[in-house]
């Protein structure tokens, strides 16, 4: 135990230890093909207990890493102390005024509920369990986002807990330039406690998927590209060349839209044209379905990805994707960007010009699959050639990227002047350092 013998005496919440039992489980990250070792693992009873641990671990030259729910994890938690903040459920909606509070421990899918009724969103993912803190830490990428903008523009205020453990607020006034850091450059900074948000107008809401065999794939990029290029920006639509493990290759098309069923379904009525789906579940519905949309797993399991922003889905971009059958990967998805994506932020990744994101998954099951599945999305990546910037957003990072990989150089290079500003001797680390 050693130096650790005392940190149950420093913290109210739980404490799990090496030699506990239960700590192999508490030490796991949401992706679990990531392999994540820990010195040990607190679960803070409150922001209170949150100082008290940054206290601890300042005194003692040990360094501390908040992982909410676990998500977007890389591994590089070698002698940390890895801090659970589910406790943390504070969640108040003030309909009027169009703001949400949560503490870090709350999930998107319980933003949306409350909101929701009230005609209101957040600026929300595809999967309701990510916590709101950990996805907004990384910019925040939503199905709202070519209309509203990083889920980080929206953000007003934190309640965080600084490498002293002192318990401070970051706003645009007040250390403005952990407010900046904050919004989408990760947790290297400050252990965020609390966070404060605009929500955003949703009276009506359209979404939900199309389902085609393989032999309409071309036909689908066809109208995916006749619809993006003059999208409004309430329209946000991806496309998805799916292969699951012993089923047939298919493509599917998942959309959503801020305003009434009939102007979304003209919208998309290119879409008619490339056959008759296997399934359509395309609806008005609640903001609380959202993750219905793309069905994303809310069970922790294993993954392998890659993202990469790319400048044109052009002729020969298609070409390279459409080649050959995506195995061993289970999803190529093409997502649209642009709108408000392109417009001016004040946050570290700042607006993106390129219209499309492109996501690669696969089912990384055994040593032999994996490394497969990494050709696999390496050989798709150089066929796009220049197209493919080799820059994603900072919460599309995988385990074998940097921060660098995501951020501007003037922003990266700002990033790390207030890390070491604010956190000289590194007590607290994101999932990907910008250090690093």
């Amino acid at each position: 135990m050693g130096q650790l013998s005392d940190l149950r005496a420093a913290v109210r919440g739980s404490v799990l230890l090496a030699e506990d039992a239960g700590f192999d489980q508490a030490r796991l990250p949401w992706n679990r093909a990531v392999k994540q070792s820990a010195l040990a693992v607190v679960e803070a009873a409150d922001a209170e207990d949150v100082a008290a641990l940054v206290r601890y671990a300042a005194e003692r030259g040990l360094t501390v890493a908040a992982q909410p729910s676990g998500h977007g994890a890389s591994g590089d938690t070698d002698g940390v102390i890895l801090l659970r903040t589910n406790r943390l459920t504070e969640l108040s909606v003030d309909s009027l005024a169009r703001t949400a509070r949560v503490g870090a421990g709350v999930t998107w899918g319980a933003v949306l509920a409350e909101a929701g009724p009230y005609g209101l969103t957040g600026l929300a993912g595809s999967s309701p369990v990510v916590s709101v803190a950990g996805y907004t830490l990384g910019g925040g990428l939503s199905w709202f986002s070519r209309r509203y903008g990083w889920a980080a523009d929206s953000v007003t205020a934190f309640d965080v807990v600084t490498a002293d453990g002192t318990r401070a607020r970051a706003t645009a006034e007040i250390n403005p330039d952990l407010f900046w850091a904050l919004r989408g450059g990760g947790g290297d900074f400050a252990i965020v406690t609390a966070i404060e948000f605009d929500l955003h107008p949703a009276p009506d809401l359209f979404g939900g998927n199309l389902l085609w065999p393989a032999e309409h794939t071309a036909a689908a990029v066809h109208a995916f590209r006749e619809i993006t290029a003059t999208a409004p920006d309430e329209l946000s639509v991806w496309l998805d060349l799916v292969h699951f493990p012993g089923s047939a290759p298919m493509v599917s098309v998942e959309a959503t839209y801020l305003g009434r069923a009939e102007e979304a379904r003209e919208l998309l009525r290119p879409f008619t044209a490339v056959g008759a789906p296997l399934a359509e579940s395309l609806r008005t519905l609640p903001v609380a379905e959202l993750g219905a949309v793309s069905n994303d797993p809310t069970d922790p399991g294993p993954g392998s990805s890659r993202a990469e922003l790319l400048t044109d889905l052009d002729d020969v971009a298609v070409k390279a994707l459409l080649a050959e059958p995506i195995s061993p990967l289970l999803l190529v998805q093409l997502r649209h960007l642009g709108g408000a994506l392109t417009r001016p932020s004040s946050t570290p990744q700042g607006p993106i010009a390129q219209p499309y994101l492109l996501y690669l998954f696969g089912l990384p099951l055994t040593t032999e699959i994996t490394s497969d599945i990494a050709d696999q999305q390496q050989k798709l990546v150089d066929a796009l050639g220049d197209r493919a910037t080799g820059h994603k957003p900072f919460g599309f990072l995988n385990p074998n990227e940097r921060a660098a990989n995501a951020f501007p150089e003037p922003a990266l290079a700002r990033l790390r002047e207030i890390k070491q500003q604010h956190d000289p001797q590194s007590v607290l680390r994101s999932n990907f350092p910008v250090l690093g």
